[in-house]
């Protein structure tokens, strides 16, 4: 695999990372409840367990059963559904005292999970790798096509990587000053979660009731 391969890929695949979703959403809410980095290494255990599904295969049968796909999106939008409601109903708080809420009551342990479920259940995740990683791959390379998609996959992960963990501490650290604020963008996160998953539902009502 070539280093202009592997730029090529970087410039494409960074334009999906920096474009605002439900990452996005989750990273400024652990942002707001000081929860970054367990919450971003979740969403980043997420994307690479899709990599490793998708280097074996698996992704390639889900995606070309649309029953299969239909309930992981269905999961995945119902799970996304319930945290953004959660959110919303209970933003962050910041407490005169220490400055930030950090939910000692919620172990690190809960945002690795929760962010987990935001990428790993999501299906546009698989179906962004099935979409973008063939055109970069060789069948000639000396590299097998396995090892060359995990590649990808961590280029990918590095970038999201990089940027949720800024988008996470910028959150932080504007936001910990700012009480009522940080409020309005939590709820705002949770908001965008909500309308998230229930365009992602609408979108498989539409595509199983008239596709």
């Amino acid at each position: 695999m070539t280093f202009n391969t592997l730029i090529a890929f970087w410039s494409i695949s960074i334009l999906f990372v920096i474009t605002p979703g439900a990452d996005w959403a989750y990273a400024i809410s652990a942002g707001i409840r000081g929860r970054v980095l367990p919450a971003i290494s979740g969403l980043l255990l997420g994307h690479f367990i899709a990599t490793l599904v998708v280097a074996a295969g698996v992704g390639a049968l889900v995606a070309s059963q649309p029953i299969a796909l239909m309930v992981l999106t269905i999961i995945g939008s119902l799970y996304l559904l319930w945290m953004g409601i959660g959110l919303s109903l209970y933003p962050a708080t910041i407490s005169s005292e220490n400055n930030l809420n950090l939910d000692a009551n919620k172990q690190g342990w809960n945002w690795v999970v929760k962010g987990f479920g935001v990428s790993g259940l999501n299906p546009k995740v698989f179906l962004l790798f099935l979409a973008l990683l063939p055109q970069f791959i060789h069948s000639s390379a000396s590299w097998s096509i396995s090892t060359q998609i995990i590649s990808l996959g961590l280029i990918h992960i590095l970038s999201c990587a990089v940027v949720y963990i800024l988008v996470g501490f910028s959150a932080q650290i504007l936001l910990k000053t700012r009480p009522r604020l940080a409020q309005i963008v939590s709820q705002i996160s949770g908001g965008l979660m909500v309308l998230i998953a229930i365009i992602l539902i609408i979108d498989q009502v539409k595509h199983y009731s008239f596709g």
